[in-house]
């Protein structure tokens, strides 16, 4: 019996082994095989690797920035609490508020972060204007860990465009500029930077968009990526898959204040035109013509027979000015110049600001379907230049009594001395008074309103009703109706009808 208990036993242990043998073998059969790498992985980790390398080369040249501003003492009612604050208010008025009861308080500092990159060796970092903003310190944080005080900064608010300097008693690692306008739509790039102040940060995305206007600045042409950026990645370098800087990250457009894959970077053949004015002379010194460039839509290019992509329409000539002085007029299409086609208001304003100031350049122009070449001597820019250029609006006052519409859908009035000041109107314009405007006229779709003054109806100037009448009478709305149209302390061309 026992040894036939021993060998049951015995067959037993031998079947188990069988059993688990077999188990080891259904495991091994239910594991996932990789294939051998195919040309698709292989291209995916070649970018890969791309993208290690470039963050590898250029990391130690991305700095964080840390800025904090003064401590500012204000002067507020009370100072007790806001109870007695609103009782003074109330009491004595807003503005009749006695010094005797008023209290100093002080603002504590403030604190903001930012990035940059360094350009030059000797310590020369790009950032944002904005960063450095209202600074009293900047401090500048190393990749390695350093921690330097800047010497200095100077910031060009027009452009967003701001270097920073340190001393490290050393060469530090610099950035290689690329060309961005070799960059296109679908170009892979990096976006670095120190988002959140959580750390130095690598995301990557293509170029999704060039020539960006969005109203941030007054110099705009951004390139749009949707690499992810977010608070704290202004200043920092977006970069090429050479880890060449081609843009500084700007802004983002979001409705979460975070990354929303709508990123704004300005192109680094703009930022370093700027960065060198800074560094070479402590401000920006930019050439200007003198007029308010008009971007023209479809129907607008239809009336100056202009194809899309190619010229700017001048809506004003501002006296004084360089424009004025070479005989430009409101109307003008802007073909080339100094030897550069013009495609755009911006790209006109960007060849201008970069020329010499001082210098006379050809300027060609379309003028009533003819080609005109006129000499400019361009100017600096005044400080204040960019405050007098902007255009004021009015609201819209309708007139008592039963308009009178045109066919336009216009009531018009002489511009004399009451109605002038009643619109804040300059006594120098000339031309007629819209005093109403038909709801769901022609005009009201061209978005005309009371208080608009036109000044020219087609290619002919109108100072009374009864030149407007004339200039009209041949005009047909089918074709559509060209006026040009001063509101407020600007002016814009604008075609009604033609729908």
């Amino acid at each position: 019996m026992k040894k036939l208990k021993n060998h049951y036993f015995g067959a037993l242990s031998a079947i188990a082994g069988v059993c688990v043998i077999a188990a080891a073998v259904a495991v091994a059969q239910q594991q996932l095989h990789v294939p051998d790498a195919g040309p698709g992985v292989q291209h995916a980790e070649a970018l890969s690797f791309t993208f290690r390398n470039v963050a590898k080369a250029v990391l130690p040249a991305v700095v964080s920035i840390e800025t904090r501003s003064k401590a500012v003492h204000v002067n507020q009612p009370g100072g007790r609490s806001p109870f007695e604050d609103e009782f003074f208010k109330r009491f004595f008025g807003e503005n009749n508020i006695p010094e005797e009861y008023f209290q100093q308080r002080q603002m504590p500092q403030q604190r903001g972060s930012g990035s940059g990159f360094i350009i030059d060796g000797s310590g020369i970092i790009l950032t944002n204007a904005h960063v450095v903003e209202d600074a009293e310190r900047v401090i500048v944080k190393l990749e390695d860990g350093r921690e330097l005080t800047a010497t200095e900064w100077q910031a060009d608010p027009r452009s967003d465009v701001a270097i920073v300097r340190v001393d490290a008693g050393e060469a530090l690692p610099s950035m290689a500029m690329g060309d961005s306008d070799q960059m296109e739509i679908g170009d892979w790039v990096l976006a670095l930077g120190n988002p959140f102040d959580i750390g130095t940060t690598v995301t990557s995305g293509i170029i999704s968009a060039k020539q960006r206007n969005t109203g941030i600045n007054e110099r705009e042409s951004y390139l749009q990526t949707d690499a992810a950026i977010n608070p704290g990645n202004s200043g920092g370098p977006l970069v090429n898959l050479r880890g060449e800087v081609v843009g500084i990250n700007t802004a983002i457009s979001t409705r979460s204040g975070g990354y929303d894959g709508v990123g704004f970077a300005i192109p680094i053949n703009n930022a370093r035109w700027v960065a060198n004015q800074l560094i070479d002379h402590g401000a920006v010194k930019r050439a200007y013509l003198g007029v308010r460039l008009q971007e023209m839509n479809p129907r607008l290019r239809e009336q100056f027979n202009v194809p899309n992509g190619h010229g700017t329409l001048v809506a004003d000539v501002m006296a004084g000015t360089p424009a004025s002085a070479a005989g430009m007029e409101p109307g003008d299409v802007v073909l080339n110049f100094a030897g550069n086609d013009v495609r755009n208001s911006t790209h006109l304003q960007g060849i201008v600001e970069q020329l010499s100031v001082g210098e006379t350049y050809p300027m060609t122009v379309l003028r009533n379907g003819n080609e005109t070449t006129l000499n400019v001597t361009v100017q600096e820019m005044p400080g204040d230049y960019t405050a007098a250029m902007r255009r004021s609006d009015h609201e819209e006052d309708q007139p008592e009594g039963t308009p009178e519409f045109n066919k336009l859908g216009l009531e018009i009035a002489s511009l004399d001395s009451s109605s002038a000041e009643k619109y804040s109107i300059d006594s120098s314009v000339k031309g007629v008074l819209v005093t109403s405007v038909e709801p769901g006229s022609p005009a009201a779709q061209a978005g005309l309103r009371a208080g608009d003054v036109i000044e020219r109806v087609g290619g002919n100037a109108v100072a009374s009703p009864e030149e407007y009448d004339a200039a009209a009478a041949d005009q047909s709305l089918d074709q559509g109706v060209v006026l040009l149209v001063r509101r407020g302390d600007g002016s814009l061309f604008v075609v009604v009808g033609a729908e």
